[in-house]
């Protein structure tokens, strides 16, 4: 059958089983909207206030479904306005694919109105990008696009497309969805290899990364380390991979990481690394990175291996299989004397029970909403509170911007992750600094009717930059302290959504309740004091064996 090209696209989406889009129309991208007008039945579209929300929205959906978000953008400003979103989702390894529309070919290098070589800017941050210079061009490159973004190491691809494509006609075949391109596994002898390190390791520790999540291997992970008697420890987008409630669980490793997480990995013989890159903020000084130590390094993307830490041995190929083929090779054994000496690195913490901290917000927070909460979180102290604190213990519950640290993620992100999961709730966690970037999301929330809750550690300044200024700038506090001329509570209510201003832990506890029992979005701002700061912290350029643990 004849159909125009905005037409394809739209069956394209449908044959690929999407069945959320997020995006913001305009001009060129405008046929591509009047087809989706005939396909309401098919596809929850959700607009969202700006394209760099509904391109983290996109990224907030795929995090927490497994499945790849869809995001609409028009050209010129709409498309460059994706960017960060695009280059989020790059660096964390997230299938998005992303449609922007394009000027008519005939106008293409005339510096028409809103034109831009979105293609050309986005080259170093999607997996790959297409732009389409033919109706004949369409079909094949949507399947293609998605096939990529799901394979392998997942991530973005982009797909530019003309006006004019989107209005002519061309004939359509409709195909099965794509499916991810296989991966030679890992060999019988290399498994063995790696399960007798494993074996006649004396103080072995697992380093398990976001690539355990993506592959859903959270359950052999958990086999693995419990049949070895292995601790664990998390990079930050690891979290989830392996509960935080089993006591092989040692939390986050690196500059934030739990002070016993780190120690356990520089005094191991043995760094078992599964579907981790070694980012900087995890090693340190990599010249003193677990220098006592072995390191095996499993992973799908062979670039990787040997980047940042020389691997003794490796594996390249999909976790889960692997870490199931290595289970059957691993003895089960008892480490009882490693495992004492890990507990007595634990530190002790004596706490105000009363007093309106992080850390009794955080327990506050988690004992009102409980272990199935998705919480989602903006980049900074709050996001490392969250990572230190939550007791994370399913894959896919923690969605944060890891590898680019974006400001301005998390909103977007929750919008996402709630539509992806209506049956669940969201706690959207942020810091001040971060909600003025993306307040103008709120609006989506209560268009949407979304229930939200979200927590703004408001301290009147940005948090992680001023405490960066005080521990290694000579407290020279330079443009980070907030002006407080917002009312966030009518702010909130201005929206159409629920907002709360607490000072105490009965004020939260009570604001919590109520959220809980409306079942709307609801904003509570938490006022905490300026000097809150995250320790551990491991000044840069020093080995993650010497933190800062207090001031």
């Amino acid at each position: 059958m004849k159909l125009k090209g905005s037409q394809i696209i739209m069956e394209c989406l449908k044959e690929q089983g999407v069945d959320t889009l997020f995006g913001y129309p305009g001009g060129s991208i405008m046929p591509l909207y009047d087809s989706l007008y005939d396909y309401l039945d098919t596809f929850k579209h959700v607009l969202t206030s700006h394209e760099q929300g509904a391109t983290h929205a996109a990224d907030g959906y795929a995090r927490s479904t497994g499945k790849p978000g869809v995001c609409f953008a028009t050209s010129g400003p709409g498309a460059t306005n994706t960017v960060t979103g695009i280059a989020t989702a790059y660096m964390d390894s997230v299938p998005i694919v992303v449609i922007t529309g394009q000027v008519a070919c005939s106008l293409i290098g005339k510096d028409a109105f809103q034109e831009v070589d979105i293609t050309g800017i986005t080259i170093p941050i999607t997996k790959h990008n297409f732009f389409i210079s033919s109706v004949e061009e369409l079909a094949p490159s949507i399947r293609k696009a998605f096939k990529i973004a799901i394979s392998g190491r997942p991530g973005p691809v982009l797909i530019d497309v003309p006006k004019n494509v989107m209005l002519e006609l061309c004939d359509y075949e409709p195909e099965k969805a794509a499916h991810k391109t296989k991966i030679e596994p890992a060999s019988d002898e290399d498994i063995s290899m790696i399960a007798e390190y494993i074996n006649k390791a004396k103080h072995p520790v697992i380093h398990s990364g976001g690539g355990v999540i993506i592959s859903d291997a959270s359950e052999e992970l958990t086999a693995l380390a419990e049949k070895g008697d292995i601790p664990v420890t998390s990079t930050l987008m690891g979290l989830g991979a392996f509960s935080r409630r089993n006591p092989l669980s040692l939390g986050m490793v690196g500059m934030h990481g739990q002070k016993e997480a780190n120690l356990a990995v520089h005094n191991s013989d043995l760094v078992i690394a599964i579907g981790a890159r070694f980012s900087d903020r995890v090693t340190g000084d990599v010249s003193r990175f677990a220098k006592q130590a072995s390191v095996i390094h499993i992973d799908i993307d062979e670039s990787e291996i040997g980047k940042n830490v020389k691997a003794h041995e490796f594996l390249i190929g999909d976790i889960k299989d692997i870490l199931s083929r290595l289970l059957a090779k691993v003895e089960k054994k008892e480490r009882l004397e490693w495992r004492e000496t890990i507990e007595g690195w634990k530190k002790e913490c004596i706490e105000n029970d009363a007093a309106f901290c992080p850390d009794n917000i955080f327990k506050l927070l988690n004992k009102s909403l409980g272990d199935d909460v998705l919480v989602v979180t903006e980049v900074g102290q709050h996001q490392m509170w969250t990572a230190q604190k939550w007791p994370f213990v399913s894959p896919r519950s923690f969605i944060t911007s890891g590898g680019l640290g974006t400001m301005g993620f998390g909103l977007g992100a929750a919008i996402g992750t709630q539509v992806g999961n209506p049956d669940r709730r969201v706690l959207h966690i942020a810091g001040d600094g971060c909600f003025r970037m993306n307040f103008n999301e709120l609006i989506t929330v209560a268009a949407y009717k979304l229930p939200i809750i979200t927590i703004v550690l408001k301290n009147d300044t940005l948090g992680m930059v001023r405490q960066w200024q005080k521990l290694f700038f000579g407290r020279r506090y330079s443009a980070t302290d907030l002006p407080d001329v917002v009312d966030y509570v009518k702010l909130t209510e201005s929206m159409g959504l629920t907002g709360y201003y607490t000072r105490d832990l009965d004020g939260l506890a009570a604001a919590l309740e109520n959220a809980k029992a409306n079942n709307k979005g609801t904003v509570i701002i938490c006022d905490i004091h300026i000097d809150e700061n995250v320790f551990p912290i491991v000044p840069p350029g020093e080995a993650i064996n010497n933190p800062i643990s207090e001031e």
